[in-house]
């Protein structure tokens, strides 16, 4: 049996789903099966996956159920003593495998291993435009607490998991699609310690296109997610919602700076950091906070076109060999 199974959800990803499994390929740690879960797709994604030779590949077909749908059933199929969950749109680094796996051998209490992420923007061919390193969290052991108040984990193509924590704590959630991995991670994390890898393995891909019109379903989904977590959480915790908030509306304030630029989605990120602010002053410090207000006024200052001109010249193309990943 191979020592990690790698699950990759597909559903109309015949752009992407190649350069994806060649990402899996290339790990410096070779010993996995990689288990495709076909979600009904209507394009060439069969097609193209099938075309692959690789003797670890498998690829199985379902009607659409929907992303944690698709997980579960990628669990089903899993017979690795570790799991790994891609998107068919992200990208790994080449070792990425391999220091979460030693990471967790070498923490045997640990159940899950995480590493930080790179939001890449590209354009409608894939082509990189910009990037967003993650901040650098280096949370390990019980998490619980900091994941209540942000998902630091920030996607689900970032983790490597026991099969031990899998089984302890079920499936994802299908009741809440768009917000299926926090709420996985919340689950995992009242049963298990985590260990971080202090690298961007990850590079988790954002058209802008699609980002601009998934804004508000994220957002009603992390309402959800968050009301969710709550009525899990114990009585002695119900104070860090506020902070949750707090994290809820400086993202919802980047989203909607960094993806859309009419009038309307500008006054909505005014409104996202002014709530930010009153429930916690505090937040002006962060250098993130301090950026988005530099972003804003930019906005609100200036022609739409000029302010994203001036955006646009601090941002740089991203490959998988930048420098800037490492730690």
């Amino acid at each position: 049996m191979p020592k990690i199974s790698v699950i990759i959800p597909a559903y109309n990803a015949e752009k992407t789903i190649a350069e994806t499994i060649k990402s899996v390929q290339k790990q410096t740690f070779s010993d996995f099966e990689l288990i495709v879960i076909n979600d009904g797709s209507k394009d060439r994604t069969v097609e193209i996956v099938e075309s692959i030779q690789d003797e670890r590949l498998k690829i199985f077909s379902y009607e659409n159920g929907g992303l944690p749908v698709a997980r579960n059933r990628g669990i089903s199929q899993a017979t690795g003593e570790f799991i790994a969950f891609l998107d068919a749109d992200d990208l790994w680094t080449a070792d990425k495998l391999e220091r979460q796996l030693i990471a967790l051998e070498e923490n045997p209490e640990a159940g899950v291993a995480y590493s930080w992420t790179c939001f890449m923007d590209v354009d409608e061919q894939g082509k990189p435009l910009s990037f967003l390193p993650s901040p650098r969290y280096a949370f390990t052991g019980n998490v619980y607490e900091k994941l209540l108040v942000s998902d630091f984990i920030h996607n689900g193509s970032n983790t490597l998991i026991r099969r031990q924590a899998l089984e302890s704590t079920g499936g994802f959630d299908p009741a809440c699609p768009g917000c299926a991995d926090w709420d996985y991670w919340l689950r995992l994390s009242t049963r298990w310690d985590f260990v971080v890898i202090p690298k961007h393995q990850i590079l988790y891909r954002r058209t802008p296109g699609a980002m601009s019109s998934k804004v508000e379903q994220m957002k009603e989904a992390a309402l959800i997610a968050m009301k969710k977590a709550y009525q899990a959480a114990p009585p002695e915790l119900q104070y860090l919602k506020r902070y949750t908030m707090v994290s809820f509306h400086i993202y919802f304030a980047g989203l909607y700076l960094q993806h859309r630029s009419d009038t309307n989605s500008v006054s909505q990120a005014h409104q996202h950091i002014w709530s930010a602010i009153r429930l916690n002053p505090q937040v002006l410090l962060d250098t993130t906070t301090q950026k988005l207000i530099i972003k804003l006024l930019l906005k609100l200052v200036l022609p739409t076109q000029l302010a994203n001109y001036f955006l646009q010249l601090v941002k740089k193309p991203l490959t998988l060999s930048d420098p800037r990943l490492e730690a």
